[in-house]
């Protein structure tokens, strides 16, 4: 009995394990049967397919551009940098940042003993002239009476010449420090000694910078303020290497201003450097700015943006890209409602559209709307396929 049981036992394994092998076999043979699915390729169904709109890229007159970062700088031909005429300290300070001054106001006055030790001299210089004139005329009228020689007169005559070779290069010197003729007559005809030397505006302009403060001590020829015209300004930009080559001065460049909304700088270029930054790999270039209203300040960003020479491209709207692992594609049609993810090289954006310059032939249809939609059907039926 108990040989009867084992025998229809092993009955039933060997024929469920004959049936399990006929499955396997028949899911391979089915296999073999349908090819595998291309994961770049997607046949849609009607319903898509009025989703999305079909067609060959457009031809357009592209133009291409580059946009810099650009900043504007005071122009350097219209400032002044006032320094202090003589070593002293600082007594007083008359102008603050920003406060537009005219040329030969005053901005700072500096007590110097260096200045009234001039002055000294100066008047010491005046005596000895005056001194030497006299024995001149004294000279001459005892040469006249017969008391002296020619000799002692030429003597008389040489040291008057020596005090006022001496009277001049100190009055020079003066004005070196910042004495004006009219100062300097006051002082030799007073006979006194001033030691307030006065800082003059050299330039109609603006204070951008004040670099001293009451009561520091300055030397001579130390900046005390700088000073701007701007009227007009400098917009200046930094492109890079690759792009160089075809910028160059007469250029025409716009420029937006993002303090400034709606407003467009527009103009030529005047300025592009000679050389490359051999750290930044940039070449500066400059615009030239009319500025009267002073709307446009030092250090406001702006955007510069050039324009290259139009050319007939081929283009396709934004909708019609794929973008996937850093890379650029587009959905080309193969058969009806067939379509296949095709790699492009892509080149600028134009109003709304990008140049497709490699990757499409003449005559290929593509999507040009809904490819976003179409690519996400694309993986989910890969994923289908993978399971």
């Amino acid at each position: 009995m108990k040989v009867w049981w084992i025998t229809i036992l092993t009955a039933a394994l060997v024929a469920g394990t004959a049936c399990t092998e006929r499955q396997v076999s028949a899911k391979k043979e089915e296999k073999k049967a349908s090819p595998s699915r291309d994961p770049m390729e997607i046949t849609v169904n009607d319903d898509l397919a009025k989703q999305i709109t079909v067609g060959e890229p457009s031809w357009s007159e592209v133009a291409g551009t580059l946009r810099v970062a650009a900043t504007v700088e005071a122009d350097e031909t219209r400032m002044a940098r006032v320094s202090a005429p003589v070593t002293g300290r600082i007594t007083d300070l008359e102008v603050v940042e920003g406060q537009n001054v005219k040329r030969g106001e005053v901005l700072a006055r500096v007590h110097s003993t260096q200045l009234s030790d001039e002055q000294s001299n100066l008047l010491k210089a005046v005596s000895q002239r005056r001194l030497a004139e006299r024995a001149v005329e004294r000279a001459r009228r005892l040469l006249e009476a017969g008391v002296i020689g020619e000799a002692e007169l030429q003597r008389r005559e040489a040291e008057l010449q020596q005090a006022s070779t001496e009277l001049s290069s100190t009055r020079d010197q003066l004005k070196i420090l910042g004495m004006s003729e009219e100062v300097l007559e006051k002082v030799e005809s007073t006979r006194t000694v001033n030691s307030t030397a006065q800082v003059l505006a050299t330039i109609d302009g603006t204070v951008l910078e004040r670099k001293v403060t009451t009561g520091q001590v300055v030397q001579s020829a130390e900046v005390v303020c700088v000073l701007a015209d701007l009227s007009r300004v400098w917009l200046v930009a930094d492109v890079p290497e690759q792009a160089a080559g075809a910028i160059e001065v007469g250029k025409y460049v716009q420029a937006e201003i993002p303090s400034l909304p709606g407003q467009t700088v527009r103009g030529k270029l005047t300025f592009v450097s000679a050389t490359v930054d051999r750290e930044t790999r940039t070449v500066r270039i400059r615009l030239d700015v009319p500025n009267p209203r002073r709307k446009l300040k030092p250090a406001m960003l702006a955007t510069m943006v050039l324009s290259d020479a139009a050319e007939n491209h081929r283009i396709v709207p934004l909708t019609a890209i794929v973008r996937e692992g850093n890379q650029d594609y587009v959905f080309v049609q193969t058969a009806g409602q067939t379509f296949r993810l095709k790699q492009v090289n892509l080149g600028i954006e134009h109003e709304g559209k990008r140049v497709i310059l490699d990757g499409v032939h003449t005559g290929e249809k593509v999507v040009l709307n809904g490819a976003f939609h179409l690519n996400n059907e694309r993986k989910r039926l890969a994923l289908q396929g993978n399971g």
